[in-house]
């Protein structure tokens, strides 16, 4: 991995990401609260405007790979919130916590490796050096289906 040099919004044009427009809650919650230096990101889907892209459990109906490719969007989806919210996301001087919930099967032990799709997109745009805590969970479902679900702590600047 390449040391980051510019500000994120730069490393985004850099890597020819668009990111898509934030998607709309789905229930009666705020998809991003901040207070004082802390931004926090209500939990994030891997959604494509109002639909679900990926549906179904790692382990089951969905490979790993299938569920790092459900991470990586609900990913992008956590950076459309911050930005939208922040105005620039060269805003954010860490990733503070990443929490990521896989649906899985029983026996299913590779969570972690899920998990990496979101932690990866997240390096790329703000570097190594703000790699995040992070907490992998196993459950037996999320919302409207999907394998994977963020929640998200940034500090941030002015």
């Amino acid at each position: 991995m390449q040391e980051i040099t510019g500000g994120a919004d730069q490393r985004l044009k850099e890597l020819g990401i668009n990111l898509p427009a934030p998607p709309e809650p789905f229930g009666m919650y705020a998809e991003a609260v901040q207070t004082g230096a802390l931004l926090f990101l209500s939990g994030m889907l891997p959604t494509e405007g109002r639909s679900a892209t990926f549906i179904g459990r790692v382990g089951a109906e969905l490979d790993v790979e299938a569920g790092r490719k459900a991470a990586r969007l609900a990913a992008f989806n956590v950076l459309a919130v911050a930005r939208q919210h922040l105005g620039s996301l060269d805003r954010v001087t860490r990733v503070v916590r990443l929490s990521v919930s896989v649906a899985t099967s029983g026996d299913v032990r590779d969570q972690p490796r899920v998990a990496d799709g979101a932690s990866e997109l997240l390096q790329e745009v703000f570097g190594k050096e703000k790699n995040p805590s992070r907490m992998v969970y196993g459950v037996a479902s999320l919302p409207l289906g999907v394998p994977v679900e963020l929640e998200v702590i940034f500090e941030v600047g002015p």
